[in-house]
């Protein structure tokens, strides 16, 4: 038996609710019950975060939730026959059949082949009917290991031919399993019918194209359909796809095989890559030469894109490869026969979401900005915190203004007047000073970047200089990078000669893209933006009483609002940005730091406190023991510790979490305290300015959401049902209140 599920894992014909969500629980609680999972909770909510990025209903009336886990000890399927069926977000209709996937965050290469390979065979009709048709858990424990090609195999190798049971196809003298081996019938029937139903509609195009392990290559490396003898005089269509999506186990290898066998049914040869976590093998050169375009069905980046340069493509979500596979193998022939279609371009940058067309301008432009400023953040880290400790052990007003003298004319080894901490201070200072002075390029490099790939950098970066140079400041940068990323993504489009081609994204494309982004900033809006950051600068600088605590308590409220989703990161995206125009006399940058890091803490330190002191009788085991780990992922400033009590109950955490950070906010803006550290959270306060005041802000804001939550749980007369699902015993659940 397969050490991946077992009978206790198998629920049939069960009422496990009517929400995704529901089902999502009652499945981790399952697993948490057999002892698979430290938590209930935190795999829930961890499959609960995968499933908000993209719904995991596939057609055919199954659902797949999936995700990897900390909170996951051992590789673990559970399978539930739904009784009513719930909606997955498939376009067929609600699911009846649900495999929950939960993976381990270091789950090992063969365990991960085995979860894939168990994805590709949901992917089979006959092994879905035979799901449905099973009598008893350990009778789908059988379908599930033989189609992994794990069941036991009979002593007489020439029992084989006859050894399953179900029904081969006509003229097949045994039915094979999903690894290329010869069925058994330990599962009875349906277990036979499953062999052979996930085996049939592959076994034409792959039949004697076996890996060392027994895996048709096609399936493991690259699904691949041969088109039929009479697809024309030209020969049969060519195309090549990519597909991959964020967990890497399930969705990448389903859609890999909804194209490949789509393709097979059109005629045409495709051959696919499936970029997935238990490993995947690069297509064959000679074979993207063949090619007459690519498909990328993912949802990451494209490994070695360049790979694909100067082909025809077509981009969208992984899920689509599923969906639509028809759809999109058509619109790559179009795109093939089509000149003025998008090629990738050659320069060895990775191909993103934000560069397909299932997205609309205004989703490619938010991802690229917070591209820029997830690359800007380092620099900002390293800066800030060099010239913190430089303001530490030398006069802070004496070093910034004298740094570049002390550099200029003394050296270690011959100090003259200058003490060591003084020059000291000068090198890390100076050193801080010239990281920070990369923040807009850097931001304006990086949104390119994410609209344009590499050809996007070099204009980018240019663009951000500029808007240094004229004083525009990160919202300059912002504009500049945009504009950069946008001309530079325009001129990929063109279908050019190759030896043109080639030319584009090292000479071309940075060099119209730099004159088209500088330009517009000297001559045209560079000048407006110069002077809105000179009014907003004297508008912080000069902020104090009211006003102050107005703002704090505005950015605490974004900070805790959605627990690290969009408006959090807004509102930290402002303050980082911003970060770069601090000096010695201006310390707002800072202080808008300080309050948006010391907010973003509450969320999980009041959850903690309500979970683990002040009302512990209203929250579940499990939820306790996130408690637990929520004081370590607060105190670093981690808001997404909060999330798992969200997910449980978010009509009261959420707007308790929102009044601590708007007290913790006020409270750090009106006591002046100020941070040049981005992130940290506890960890940074020997370079906070006011750490008395940024701890009590951070205590008070605690209290209070930790107050409110406990206070909303009690006035609701909440009663936690953590367990209380089909085939978890009572004993698992949290005593009534």
């Amino acid at each position: 038996m397969s050490d991946l599920i077992n009978p206790g894992l198998v629920l049939l014909d069960r009422d496990l609710g009517e929400s995704t969500e529901s089902v999502i629980r009652a499945l981790a609680a399952t697993v948490h019950r057999e002892g698979r999972a430290s938590t209930a909770d935190s795999l829930a909510a961890d499959a609960l975060a995968r499933e908000a990025k993209n719904a995991t209903g596939i057609p055919g009336g199954i659902g797949i939730p999936h995700c990897r886990s900390e909170a996951v000890t051992q590789a673990t399927l559970v399978m539930a026959r739904l009784a009513p069926a719930v909606d997955f977000g498939a376009k067929d209709g609600p699911a009846d059949i649900v495999f929950f996937i939960a993976a381990p965050a270091g789950a090992d290469q063969e365990h991960l082949k085995l979860l894939s390979k168990l994805a590709r065979s949901l992917m089979k009709k006959p092994f879905v009917a035979s799901l449905r048709a099973a009598q008893s858990p350990e009778e789908v424990v059988d379908i599930v290991d033989t189609a992994l090609g794990l069941a036991p195999q009979p002593d007489d190798a020439a029992a084989a031919p006859t050894a399953a049971t179900g029904t081969a196809a006509a003229g097949s003298s045994a039915a094979t399993g999903a690894d290329g081996s010869a069925a058994t019938g330990t599962g009875g029937a349906a277990a036979g019918a499953a062999v052979a139903g996930a085996s049939g509609a592959t076994a034409a195009s792959n039949a004697g194209t076996q890996t060392p392990t027994g895996t048709h290559a096609p399936l493991t490396e690259s699904a691949t359909s041969t088109a039929p003898d009479d697809a024309g005089a030209r020969g049969p269509r060519r195309l090549v796809a990519v597909t991959a999506c964020p967990t890497g186990i399930a969705h990448t290898y389903m859609a890999a095989d909804a194209l490949a066998n789509t393709a097979q049914e059109m005629g045409v040869d495709l051959q696919v890559e499936t970029q997935g976590s238990s490993g995947a093998t690069r297509l064959d050169p000679a074979v993207i030469g063949q090619a007459e375009a690519v498909i990328f069905a993912t949802d990451v980046d494209v490994r070695e894109r360049s790979r694909f340069a100067g082909l025809p493509y077509i981009a969208s979500a992984v899920k689509r490869g599923i969906d639509e596979p028809r759809e999109m193998i058509q619109e790559a022939l179009e795109a093939a026969d089509d000149p003025q279609a998008p090629k990738v371009t050659g320069d060895g940058g990775e191909i993103s979401a934000a560069v397909t067309g299932s997205e609309g301008w205004g989703t490619r432009i938010r991802k690229a900005v917070m591209t820029g400023v997830s690359y800007m953040i380092p620099f900002v880290a390293a800066g800030g915190l060099l010239m913190a400790i430089a303001f530490m052990i030398a006069d802070p007003v004496l070093v910034a203004q004298q740094a570049d003298d002390i550099l200029a004319t003394t050296t270690l080894g011959n100090l003259g007047d200058v003490s060591l901490a003084m020059y000291l201070g000068a090198v890390l200072f100076k050193t801080g000073n010239l990281a920070i002075s990369l923040l807009v390029p850097a931001l304006a490099g990086y949104i390119a970047y994410g609209l344009a790939d590499r050809p996007g950098i070099a204009p980018g970066f240019a663009a951000g200089l500029v808007a240094n140079f004229m004083g525009a400041g990160f919202i300059g940068g912002i504009v500049g990078g945009l504009l950069a990323g946008i001309c530079a993504y325009w001129l990929t489009l063109p279908r050019l000669p190759r030896w043109l081609g080639s030319l584009m994204p090292v000479v071309i494309i940075p060099l119209l893209a730099t004159l088209f982004a500088g330009g517009l900033l000297f001559l045209l809006i560079g000048g407006p933006i110069a002077a809105f950051m000179t009014w907003l600068t004297s508008l912080l600088a000069g902020m104090s009483g009211a006003s102050a605590v107005a703002l704090g308590a505005v950015l605490g409220l974004m900070m805790c609002s959605d627990l690290g989703g969009p408006i959090n990161k807004v509102a930290y995206s402002f303050a980082v940005a911003g970060l770069g125009a601090a000096t010695v006399t201006n310390t707002a940058p800072q202080e808008i730091m300080a309050t948006v890091i010391a907010a973003g803490m509450v969320p999980p330190l009041g959850m903690a406190l309500a979970s683990t002191v002040l009302g512990r009788k209203y929250f579940s085991a499990a939820e306790r023991e996130n408690g637990k780990t929520s004081w370590l992922l607060g105190a670093s400033f981690i808001s997404e510790g909060a999330i798992p009590f969200a997910a449980a109950d978010p009509l009261r955490v959420i707007p308790a979490s929102m009044a601590g950070g708007v007290i913790t906010g006020a409270l750090t803006m009106a006591w002046g305290v100020t941070s040049a550290a981005p992130h940290g959270g506890i960890w940074i306060l020997p370079v906070v300015d006011g750490r008395w005041g940024f701890v009590a802000a951070i205590l008070a804001g605690t209290v209070v959401t930790a107050v409110l939550v406990t206070l909303f749980k009690r006035i609701g007369n909440v009663k936690k049902h953590v367990g209380e699902v089909p085939g978890v015993p009572q004993t698992q659940q949290t005593v009534e209140v």
